[in-house]
C-alpha cells in the first residue's frame, strides 16, 4: 500500500512501514515545511492515505470537506519510538481494508475508524 507521511510522524515510523513492504512518501524528506494543505493535495494526486500526528488534518478534512483518500491519526504520545511504530504497523496490517476513504484514529488502547 502507498502512504504519505506528515513532518509529524517519526522516521521510524516510516522506516518500519518500508520495511514492512509500503511504499511511503515522507513529507519531511521530499518537501519540508509544506502547508497542511500541500500535504493533503499530494495525498490525493498520489490517492494515498495520510499518516500524520496533527490534529488539524480532521480540521480540513471534516469541516472543509476536503476530499482525502484516508487519514491515520497517530495519537501515541508518551509512548517509545518503536512501540508507535509496532503499533501503526500492525494497525495497518489488521485493518489494511479499512484505510482507504476513512479517518483512522490511533490510540494506545484502541482504534477508531470513521468513514470520511
Amino acid at each position: 500500500m502507498n502512504f504519505i507521511a506528515d513532518e509529524s510522524i517519526d522516521r521510524q515510523i516510516v522506516e518500519r512501514l518500508r520495511d514492512d513492504g509500503h511504499f511511503v512518501w515522507y513529507v519531511a524528506e521530499m518537501a519540508p515545511s509544506i502547508s497542511d494543505d500541500e500535504v493533503l493535495q499530494i495525498a490525493n494526486n498520489e490517492s494515498a492515505p495520510l499518516i500524520t500526528s496533527d490534529k488539524d488534518f480532521g480540521e480540513l478534512v471534516f469541516r472543509q470537506l476536503l476530499v482525502s483518500y484516508g487519514v491515520i491519526l497517530v495519537r501515541l504520545s508518551g509512548l517509545s519510538t518503536e512501540l508507535k511504530a509496532n503499533i501503526v504497523s500492525s494497525t495497518i496490517i489488521n485493518h489494511e481494508n479499512e484505510i482507504l476513504g476513512n479517518f483512522t484514529v490511533i490510540l494506545p488502547s484502541r482504534i477508531r475508524i470513521r468513514k470520511i
